[in-house]
């Protein structure tokens, strides 16, 4: 007995710290697979013993410990936001939902936040907490997408939603850090440290594109029982909502095969881990009793069982990017998910050492895909010796470094060397993706194969790589005509568009959409002035201060404005002038989705022209839009039912040329 009570404690602390960081906007501890082991043994371990301590987190909703997310002004929530029972079993799903109509919709990967709505308009907004004390968070009211700043309805309401990034965003958000600055692990992990900032950071969480998914209408002053109809009411609201599927007990193994595919196929646009089921009688839905933190018919959640696979650890790759030089695994290759896995981020040395990873050839370990996407190292299964850490650089040979995050306690490796070439990897990224230049043949690899042979060192050496094509042709995966090749599609990737080519320096902050709203509004030419004079950019919509001090800044750096001018010297930039009133799509708002056709190669270059013309292109449907661009006009998608339900017309790629092009 005092091994099992000590075994509970040992489980409660270790769980709560994990909770801590993963709702705390720091480095995850443990992946939801090893947490999810660890809370079933506990929760095996208190039943058989009895034993419960008051902060097990099988009695609350997350970590009883107050982490940087949840601390600050608390308050009460008016009704308890209580977690979801989970199961891996779809047998025990068909047998909650009985005989009963269910909903089956995703269950979202990031932070839930309950909103208050007041004559129209939100007047609070919490973090769910433990589940009935929560943050005050009112000061994100106005930078949060899909909590609409006024509404139809003028009664009191609370929603329950998930604040989720994007991939494609977090993608994104990641590529503006600046120098030194740490890229976040995952969507969640971000979204967890975006609504933690103050008021006074309200630009950088407005660019951070956080979306508010509404899962749950908590409350409404009249009777509206099904809920399938209560998000029905939150659409006509304004809301974005989760996408949804009524059904029943017998249908619902094909439904969950099928939405399970949607997953595997990589299609979702926003981080889930696992579905939920919820009665559409919310009436009886109400009527169940709450053991520990679950309402038992409050909902149930369906996480996926992950598949697992033994493999031998053949290497640790030390990957220098940005600052950091990163672990990863690499392994004889095991079949996962339809896929053939080689290789795994281990993240940093506290990670391999709590993993307890040996030496190389000689360590069993254990690889799952985490939410079927991502593989992930989650145990070593046998060990032998200890890991060695590079005390050099891989790239510039620089001696290393470990550091220890203060707010983490994380140990990371780091290269001391700041003019290091591999730390400008991930900005000769940008400078050749599709987004920028668009050179063909330039992958990441071979990027840090020149870095590496001193060929790179600033983006306008690409263009000098002829100098050295001698020396390419006898680098492993090249020959005269590959080398050819990619000499050609340097050339030819010469003539460039003004918006592609201020992406592609990697100022901080500015992106796509940054960089297309400033030569849309200045044109080439006022841009050129002001960059030549040091002039500000904040007077143009949806830069501001922050933005147009990152440019000024960037520019003001004599390396940068260097480059800057050789690069205009090397280049054929087009010039584009100011955009006029009047455009094809000018006053109108767009949103594109499904496959793109047609003359145009991808959704950007749509999204490029729309704005080009005068209109705007959002990322979700609302009554404010015109037009929905897709190619499968009869979809059941959830942007094409919130489309049909809004009024809004839809049109194929082709219809939008006959009409705007």
């Amino acid at each position: 007995m005092a091994n099992e009570t000590q075994r509970i404690d040992y489980l409660v602390e270790t769980l709560n710290n994990a909770s801590a960081a993963y709702y705390g906007g720091k480095e995850e501890i443990m992946s939801n697979f090893e947490w999810d082991a660890l809370f079933d043994e506990l929760a095996e371990l208190e039943s058989r013993t009895g034993y419960i301590r008051d902060d097990s987190p099988t009695q609350s909703t997350s970590s009883s410990q107050k982490t940087d997310a949840e601390s600050g002004t608390e308050e009460p929530h008016e009704f308890p936001a209580l977690s979801l029972a989970k199961t891996k079993k779809i047998e025990e799903l068909q047998q909650w939902a009985g005989d009963r109509d269910i909903w089956l919709s995703w269950k979202l990967d990031g932070i839930t936040l309950v909103v208050t709505y007041d004559n129209g308009v939100p007047v609070k907004i919490l973090s769910r907490g433990d589940g009935r004390v929560g943050k005050n968070l009112n000061h994100l009211i106005g930078f949060i997408k899909g909590i609409p700043n006024c509404i139809q309805y003028k009664g009191h309401m609370v929603v329950r939603g998930e604040a989720t990034i994007s991939y494609d965003d977090f993608e994104r958000i990641n590529e503006e850090l600046a120098d030194g600055e740490t890229e976040y692990a995952n969507p969640r992990n971000l979204v967890s440290g975006t609504i933690s900032l103050d008021k006074n950071n309200a630009s950088v969480i407005k660019n951070r594109s956080v979306t508010f998914n509404a899962f749950t209408l908590v409350y409404v002053d009249f009777p509206l029982i099904s809920w399938g109809e209560r998000l029905d009411f939150l659409d006509q609201q304004g809301f974005i909502t989760v996408e949804r599927e009524h059904t029943n007990a017998s249908k619902l193994p094909s439904a969950i095969k099928r939405w399970t595919l949607t997953v595997e196929n990589k299609k979702m646009p926003i981080p889930v881990d696992g579905l939920v089921i919820n009665y559409d009688d919310t009436d009886y839905a109400s009527t169940g009793s709450v053991t520990g933190h679950h309402a038992t018919r409050g909902g149930l959640a369906y996480k996926w069982a992950d598949t697992s696979a033994t493999t031998t650890l053949k290497e640790i790759e030390w990957s220098c990017s940005v600052s950091t030089i990163t672990p990863v695994a690499i392994f004889d290759p095991v079949m996962l998910e339809g896929t053939t896995v080689t290789r795994a981020s281990l993240c940093n040395i506290s990670e391999l050492d709590r993993l307890g990873i040996g030496e190389n050839g000689k360590t069993v370990i254990e690889i799952i895909k985490a939410n079927k996407i991502i593989p992930k190292c989650v145990r070593v299964i046998q060990k032998e010796g200890k890991y060695t850490v590079p005390s050099h650089c891989p790239v510039c040979h620089a001696p290393t470094e470990q550091v220890q995050n203060g707010k983490s306690g994380t140990i990371t490796l780091k290269c001391t060397n700041t003019q290091c070439p591999a730390k400008h990897l991930k900005r000769f990224a940008r400078f050749v993706s599709k987004e920028g230049m668009d050179i063909d043949g330039l992958s990441t690899e071979r990027l840090k194969s020149f870095i590496n042979k001193g060929f790179l060192e600033r983006f306008s050496d690409i263009y000098q790589l002829h100098e050295h094509q001698n020396e390419i042709i006898q680098m492993e995966g090249f020959g005269d005509k590959s080398c050819e090749n990619l000499l050609s599609a340097i050339e030819a990737k010469k003539h460039t568009s003004p918006v592609k080519f201020i992406y592609s320096l990697s100022i901080p902050l500015i992106g796509i959409d940054a960089a297309t709203k400033i030569i849309n509004t200045l044109g080439s030419s006022e841009f050129e002035k002001r960059v030549e004079s040091g002039g500000s950019f904040e007077d143009i919509d949806g830069i501001g201060i922050e933005r147009s001090n990152a440019i000024q800044n960037w520019f003001r750096d004599p390396i940068n404005k260097r480059e800057y001018d050789k690069l205009k010297e090397i280049l054929d930039i087009e010039k584009i002038e100011q955009s006029f009133v009047g455009g094809r799509c000018n006053g109108l708002s767009f949103v594109i989705t499904g496959e793109v056709t047609g003359p145009f190669k991808n959704r950007n270059e749509i999204k490029n022209y729309i704005q080009q013309e005068g209109g705007a292109v959002k990322g979700s449907v609302s009554k404010k839009t015109d037009y929905l661009i897709n190619n499968d006009i009869n979809s059941t998608s959830e942007k094409n039912e919130a489309a049909k339900k809004l009024g809004v017309k839809i049109i194929s790629v082709d219809e939008f040329i006959r009409l705007f092009g």
